[in-house]
């Protein structure tokens, strides 16, 4: 019987149980910090990165992982028996190159990869990993399995709020002018993930802006007749925030199971502090 596995990046936040209960392997993403690389999860954790990102001469940087980190995980997933196919699952390529790395290295080693790319980031990009390892643990083709993978994106939305825009403009992903005026004006940004891009819906002066935003998708959400299967909040080190809010979404979604986390370095890089990533999975109707 052919054996299914999955990989994905750190970028996923695959807690560490979630990995051993459901044998995913997670290819940690790479970020820089005054010249010194570390691996994430792996030379250090997403609480580290947040402290010594706010510490740190410049701001910091990430990479995909090389091609060799791809390969051997591959070949070792592989190695021990022929009859393995591997599905992995990355980040959306708008924000990084880790999908078309994966690729690379599937093309490279003798062995059936399926690469997918997920079109999001964060536990929105977990929702993918985490039905398809399900699904391989009790035995489900890889057909099955792909169209599950499909089935999940389309029921997932991600809603984002930064507070600090000079990792965007330093990231080339907000003009110097549009973050130096919205610096000035102390304005903060709601986005909405679509189709792997980072859409932004409101710009507004101060925090109140963001908390509105997060009120209308809120609202939105709720009018989904299939209703809501689970919610998760990343954040990038404001944990009682983040705790508040879940409160609110526990109240508004009865019996929908809530997780807040501290998100990766990546997002973390490119949002910087005070950022929220909401993720919603809808029922399958």
């Amino acid at each position: 019987m052919t054996k299914i596995k999955i990989v994905t990046d750190s970028a996923a936040l695959i807690q560490p149980e979630e990995a051993a209960k459901y044998d995913i392997t997670v290819v940690p993403l790479t970020v820089m910090i005054d010249g010194t690389m570390y691996q994430d999860g792996v030379t250090i954790t997403r609480e580290e990165f947040a402290l010594r990102a706010q510490e740190a001469k410049g701001l910091p940087t990430t990479s995909q992982p090389p091609l060799g980190a791809f390969t051997e995980v591959y070949e070792r997933l592989t190695q021990a028996d022929d009859d393995v196919m591997i599905i992995s699952i990355h980040l959306t390529k708008a924000l990084s190159g880790t999908y078309n790395a994966a690729q690379q290295a599937a093309r490279m080693v003798n062995a059936d990869v399926t690469v997918i790319d997920s079109d999001f980031i964060d536990r929105a990009e977990a929702f993918q990993v985490l039905t398809a390892a399900k699904l391989a643990q009790d035995g489900a083709s890889k057909e099955a399995i792909l169209k599950a993978i499909d089935g999940v994106r389309e029921r997932t939305e991600l809603y984002l709020t930064v507070s600090e825009l000079d990792n965007l403009v330093a990231g080339g992903r907000l003009s110097k002018t549009a973050g130096f005026v919205a610096g000035l004006m102390n304005i903060h940004v709601g986005a909405h993930v679509q189709s792997g891009s980072i859409n932004v819906e409101a710009k507004g002066r101060g925090p109140k802006a963001t908390k509105r935003y997060l009120a209308q998708a809120i609202d939105k959400i709720a009018e989904n007749p299939a209703g809501v299967k689970r919610v998760d909040i990343a954040h990038t080190s404001i944990p009682k925030k983040a705790h508040q809010l879940a409160a609110v979404l526990k109240e508004r979604f009865p019996g929908v199971a809530v997780r807040v986390l501290q998100t990766s370095p990546t997002v973390t890089t490119h949002t910087g502090p005070g950022a929220f990533g909401v993720s919603f999975e809808f029922n399958a109707e």
